[in-house]
């Protein structure tokens, strides 16, 4: 076993978590709100750019609750940014806005309005 700590830590890595939680119930879930496609989005705009895992990263998570019908969860960590109803057509603009070239935040741009 090796603690990789202060290797993850000096990546200043941005973890992009994307809710693709399936559930039975009367409750909404990403699932049936386009996870899937919106993970799939996300992974090529990151690999379009040679983002994917140089200083940004991004991890298919379950219930983040913030479900809706109206789309996915998406949180940026570890600066805890958190976005809900966020469809395939929506990735490209928010990370955009979220991420420079680099992997860095962009603080020059306003951010999407979060919803819900």
């Amino acid at each position: 076993m090796q603690r990789r700590t202060a290797e993850q830590r000096d990546r200043n890595l941005t973890w992009m978590l994307v809710c693709t939680n399936d559930r039975s119930s009367e409750h909404a879930c990403c699932a049936d709100a386009g996870g899937e496609a919106v993970l799939s989005a996300v992974k090529s705009w990151l690999r379009e750019r040679d983002l994917f895992w140089s200083r940004a990263a991004v991890v298919e998570t379950a219930c983040l609750g913030l479900c809706s019908e109206d789309g996915t969860a998406v949180a940026f960590q570890p600066r805890d940014e958190w976005y809900s109803d966020v469809r395939p057509g929506d990735v490209g603009r928010l990370l955009a806005r979220e991420l420079e070239t680099d992997g860095v935040r962009s603080d020059a741009d306003e951010r999407p309005a979060v919803q819900g």
